[in-house]
């Protein structure tokens, strides 16, 4: 399951975060960026709100810190263990 799938209030926990432009074998900046946040495999996550319009953008929450993420951005993050 992707991060841009998971429901408003609903918390899990960062598998992995796909680091290469679809279908090519080129480093995505954007997901390295993504790393770098603190978005690592292992690290509990969770959906706050969502944008009105199609749901985009995204409040992610990671510890004490919150990220409004694209939904472009949130599929790049695959998570496992949803909870409610």
């Amino acid at each position: 399951m992707r991060l841009s799938e998971l429901k408003v209030k609903q918390t899990a926990v960062i598998r992995k975060v796909h680091r290469t432009l679809d279908g090519t074998s080129q480093s995505d900046i954007v997901a390295s960026r993504l790393e770098t946040l603190g978005f690592t495999p292992g690290t509990q996550v969770q959906v706050i709100t969502k944008g009105i319009f199609g749901g985009d953008p995204i409040l992610i929450q990671i510890g004490f810190t919150r990220f409004a993420l694209r939904k472009v951005e949130a599929q790049k993050i695959e998570i496992e263990g949803v909870a409610a």
